[in-house]
């Protein structure tokens, strides 16, 4: 919160249109509100524990979708899907990313990794759970190599 005050005090100095790009916009539905919320929670959540954040929201002009965060935990880079929800009463989060997510993950997985310098680096599928239920804090589960190349 502390953070965000600041922000919106740089901005206010600086200029409004720079907030109205960077904040959620209210005529965004709940649910896409949600889900970035879960994501900028999320990056700071991995750069806590020691993650290298390395790209957010990529996308390639040949594959749909886009990856939420890529991230190095050492020699491994990590793809890092995260799913956001406001209760655990449905189904877990990490539930959403069916076999069809998953190959769409991976497409777009090798495009990014043709773009590297380095060829054979360590890859991992991650999935971040991010739980924002009301009167907690939010809560984290990271699932590291969730899924795989095959």
């Amino acid at each position: 919160m502390l953070f965000l005050s600041l922000f919106e005090s740089v901005v206010e100095c600086c200029g409004k249109t720079a907030l109205r790009r960077s904040a959620p916009s209210s005529r965004l539905p709940a649910h896409l509100a949600t889900g970035q919320r879960g994501e900028r929670a999320a990056f700071f959540y991995l750069r806590r524990n020691g993650f290298v954040i390395t790209a957010r929201g990529w996308r390639s002009d040949l594959a749909r979708g886009d990856l939420d965060l890529v991230a190095w935990e050492d020699e491994t880079i990590c793809f890092v899907e995260v799913k956001t929800r406001t209760t655990r009463a449905v189904a877990p989060a990490e539930a959403a990313v069916d076999e069809d997510k998953q190959k769409i993950l991976m497409r777009l997985a090798r495009h990014y990794l043709r773009q590297l310098p380095v060829e054979n680096v360590p890859v991992r599928f991650d999935i971040l759970s991010v739980y924002f239920e009301a009167g907690k804090r939010a809560e984290f589960e990271l699932f590291c190599g969730a899924f795989g190349w095959d």
